[in-house]
């Protein structure tokens, strides 16, 4: 059938044979979401938006919390705030970096039903790496868009605490790739260093960048401009003590982002050494200026604009477009800086006709290059800080990026915001969202 045909998509109507049925299973859907409805001028908006605070890696709340948990935490409470019963989402799809381990076994399914959603509500997990939570959230749009889809989930998790140490031991290379492109497995902070050097971004320019996003963060923080994304989370925390090895369990509240450092000081973090001295004396990059390490999860609710109406539900803003670029993988940062003229091409944009934008800074490199290179607008950028400050748990940024945004967009009045990253593998992706 061709895409752009008028013809509505056909209800279900079938039953499967008697014997194949379980007692359990709902019958074939007989509400809204099975009504024939035409595709070709649908919207997709985001009527909600909820996450869990951020928790540092390994030494801090989420270091022995399954990511189900997590990311059924964030599923339930976006549910809750859309003002809709679980049941009436089709389709959960959320973003990990590494989705194995706790973060494995099709994370996406298994956290919907552990946030309440019933055995009909189908998940799946997808992974383009850093962009994964924004490129969930753009498929549930394109879901809600393309195929009908009345009411879907987008999101992301990472639980680097209970992942990375299983998959750096598991990591298997392939030939004729390791002889051709090396840098697929060269660590990330490497890639930042290469981006440093060769495009001539200095170490000073990097440190006075991460300053202003610790301040921005702390200024947003004392502020109260994340509540409204957050909600509260009591998890059991993993305590080791140093000099005997021995374990124990702390309950504790994650109620806020705990990674950054409100008071970091220039002269401080000019006083660290790069993470890569040892290997290379001209490396740029350090602990204060990169991305913290951290766990996490985020959910988005995304529904067709006529359903939204249906409902009287006011949504926060609508996905307009999405698009990715590839770059050599040793300079993957540099990503955004190909894919945000191809997604504002496509919708006749420039760069000044955005007004909020969200770059994910997994390095001060990233976000000082895409700036420079693009025009972008410093005022207009990571207003609120970013991964620097409050932590990037790789799989949930793009998520938490996307709905920092609209409702960041909404207090400020402006009415178009672009998420890009950069991404593993040398890649970028960006999206485009209007605020409402």
């Amino acid at each position: 059938v061709s895409p752009h045909s008028a013809s509505p998509l056909l209800p279900f109507t079938t039953t499967p044979p008697q014997n194949h049925r379980r007692h359990h299973l709902l019958p074939p859907p007989s509400g809204p979401s099975s009504r024939p409805r035409a595709t070709m001028s649908r919207r997709a908006v985001i009527v909600s938006t909820a996450r869990t605070g951020l928790t540092k890696s390994f030494r801090s709340g989420f270091n022995n919390t399954h990511g189900a948990v997590m990311q059924g935490h964030a599923i339930k409470h976006a549910i809750e705030k859309a003002g809709i019963s679980p049941g009436d989402v089709e389709d959960v799809i959320i973003g990990c970096g590494f989705p194995e381990g706790a973060t494995g076994m099709n994370i996406a399914r298994n956290a919907a039903l552990w946030a309440g959603c019933p055995v009909t509500t189908s998940g799946t997990t997808i992974n383009r790496f850093c962009s994964s939570g924004l490129q969930a959230v753009a498929s549930a749009a394109h879901s809600v868009m393309v195929d009908g889809v009345d009411v879907a989930i987008g999101g992301g998790v990472e639980s680097i605490s209970m992942v990375s140490p299983v998959a750096s031991k598991t990591t298997v290379t392939e030939e004729k790739l390791m002889s051709e492109f090396p840098a697929l497995w060269m660590p990330m902070i490497e890639t930042a260093d290469i981006v440093s050097a060769r495009y001539g971004i200095s170490r000073e320019a990097q440190d006075v960048y991460s300053v202003e996003s610790q301040r921005r963060t702390a200024a947003a923080q004392e502020a109260g401009l994340f509540k409204d994304e957050i909600v509260p989370m009591k998890a059991t925390m993993l305590v080791t003590d140093k000099e005997t090895g021995e374990t124990s369990h702390k309950t504790v509240l994650a109620d806020r982002d705990e990674c950054n450092r409100p008071g970091t000081t220039l002269e401080a973090l000019a006083g660290m050494n790069p993470v890569r001295s040892k290997v290379d004396p001209s490396a740029f990059i350090t602990a204060g200026n990169a991305s913290q390490l951290s766990d996490g999860a985020s959910a988005c609710v995304v529904m067709s604009e006529a359903e939204a109406s249906r409902r009287g539900l006011q949504p926060l803003g609508a996905f307009k477009g999405f698009a990715v670029a590839g770059c050599a993988p040793d300079e993957m940062g540099i990503g955004p800086v190909f894919a945000v003229p191809r997604l504002l091409a496509r919708h006749g944009l420039k760069v000044d006709d955005i007004d909020l934008w969200e770059l994910n800074e997994a390095f001060a490199v990233v976000p000082l290059y895409s700036m420079q290179q693009l025009g972008i607008d410093h005022a207009k950028t990571n207003v609120n800080g970013g991964s620097i400050a409050i932590g990037h748990p790789f799989g949930m940024t793009g998520s938490r990026m996307v709905g920092h945004a609209l409702l960041e967009g909404k207090r400020r009045g402006a009415k178009s915001a672009v998420v890009t990253m950069c991404i593993g593998g040398g890649m970028g992706a960006a999206g485009l969202f209007e605020i409402f």
